[in-house]
């Protein structure tokens, strides 16, 4: 299909009015030679869009009435043909006041390239399905509380955009749901950057949130990777998993305050993800979760906590206060993670239910202060075949989970802590399931695995921690 692109300006409105709506591509954008001009316009372009267009809205500031909003309603494109709305350059269109667009009983829809400048959440609501939010800059207003996207409609694609520069109590993407316990299903966030967000509270300021406590049993299939996250200090999780069946994967998390926390909810994946410089590290509750091929490095809390809980597992029927709580990490599988220089490397908790039935394994930890395992109680843990090295004391690790050996480890020019030729850790790993054929840097693992987040190789890097270029407005 051809799209069609409604680009109307002011001085062409009546030119708009006498093209048919039924004409075909090729005719309307023969009549219709720039773009939308005005907020009024794109309404009525919005409002007889078919499959396959494209709406223009040219360069401008733009303030939306209070009360109102850029109704995109009963508008449904298809998976080949969306519909499009899109600024007229990246972050040329400005939308301010109360609001930007309201979605309703709307699907295939993208918009793209609009900086949002409002005071109150863009939301994607659970009637509405893959809505995709692509390449916007998003500072809306800095108001105590306002979460400035929410998704609850199903299949949304958040991808290429920049959130930035607030300093009250709020979140910037949150993925919720319709009723108290479900949650929208496959969303998508990829290779957004999420940066300087300065809130001082304990907690209420993460850059993303997977869903809400009363939420935690539903399966959200939810893939959050390629993400850049940069100070981000409103909170200690700057991903703060609250539901199941998630994969959190390839994201750089830098000089933040937040790392990744899979604080309620079951079988979610953290994979290949950098965690540098920053206070802490990955924090996890639930059960049967997998942490694979992280790096951890120079955080100055603690890099990796396995939780404890009031609980021993969530269920259906707890009261709102019960589900609040911790539920105990159990059947977890830590592997092939590095955690390099980190003021407190992996430690546990003191709640009533311990975690239990997990396994760490062919792990690296190394450190020059403090000690490097540091459990509370623990039950039924398997440990094998991890390296321990470093100043730091070796804590309650047991003696038949570890050797104590330099694993020579070497720094990259970005960062990255890689192995080194005749490193002890080169075929040295023993854990058979489950099967990680890439380490963090995207390289093949093989049959004969490695220890630690690093397959030594003498090829270049296939994945590296990101930056600024590759993430955002501008990305790829």
């Amino acid at each position: 299909m051809r799209r069609r692109t409604f680009i109307t300006s002011t001085l062409l409105g009546a030119a708009a009015a006498a093209v048919p709506l039924a004409a075909g591509a090729a005719e309307t954008e023969a009549a219709l030679p720039g773009p939308v001009g005005s907020l009024s316009d794109l309404q009525k372009a919005i409002d007889r869009a078919v499959p396959g267009d494209r709406i223009v809205l040219a360069d401008g500031t733009y303030t939306v009435p209070s009360g109102g909003g850029i109704r995109v309603s009963g508008r449904n494109g298809t998976g080949d043909a969306p519909i499009t709305i899109q600024s007229q350059t990246r972050g040329g269109a400005v939308l301010q006041g109360e609001r930007s667009f309201l979605f309703d009983a709307s699907s295939n829809i993208t918009v793209s390239g609009f900086a949002f400048r409002q005071r109150t959440s863009l939301e994607i609501p659970a009637g509405c399905s893959r809505i995709r939010l692509t390449r916007n800059d998003f500072r809306l207003a800095d108001v105590s509380g306002l979460d400035w996207v929410v998704v609850r409609g199903d299949d949304a694609k958040i991808d290429r955009n920049r959130f930035h520069d607030r300093t009250t109590e709020g979140i910037f993407l949150v993925v919720d749901g319709p009723g108290s316990t479900a949650i929208a299903q496959r969303p998508q966030i990829l290779r957004n950057h999420f940066r300087d967000h300065s809130y001082a509270g304990a907690n209420g300021g993460e850059a993303i949130r997977l869903g809400v406590s009363s939420r935690a049993l539903s399966d959200a299939d939810a893939l959050v990777e390629f993400n850049l996250f940069e100070r981000c200090d409103g909170d200690p999780e700057a991903i703060s998993v609250k539901s199941s069946g998630n994969t959190v994967r390839y994201n750089t998390i830098r000089d933040s305050r937040g790392g990744i926390v899979l604080r309620h909810g079951n079988r979610t994946t953290v994979e290949a993800n950098y965690l540098l410089s920053g206070t802490d590290g990955v924090r996890i509750y639930g059960n049967d979760h997998l942490v694979l091929n992280n790096l951890l490095a120079g955080l100055s809390g603690r890099a990796l906590v396995i939780g404890s809980g009031t609980t021993r597992d969530h269920h259906d029927g707890e009261s709102t206060e019960e589900r609040q709580g911790n539920d105990a990490c159990d059947r977890a599988v830590i592997a092939y993670n590095s955690l390099v220089g980190n003021a407190r490397t992996l430690s546990g908790e003191t709640r009533e239910y311990p975690p239990s039935g997990v396994v760490i394994a062919d792990n690296i930890l190394q450190a020059g202060t403090g000690t490097l395992v540091a459990m509370a109680a623990t039950t039924g843990f398997t440990w094998r075949s991890n390296i321990l090295w470093g100043a730091a004391a070796t804590g309650n690790a047991p003696a038949t989970g570890y050797r104590r050996v330099d694993p020579l480890l070497r720094a990259g020019s970005d960062g990255v802590y890689r192995l080194s030729a005749g490193s002890p850790a080169i075929n040295a790993a023993t854990l058979a399931t489950p099967a990680v054929t890439q380490d963090i840097d995207g390289h093949p693992r093989g049959s004969t695995r490695d220890i630690g987040a690093d397959e030594y190789t003498t090829l270049a890097p296939v994945r590296r921690p990101l930056t600024p270029a590759e993430v955002g407005p501008d990305a790829a």
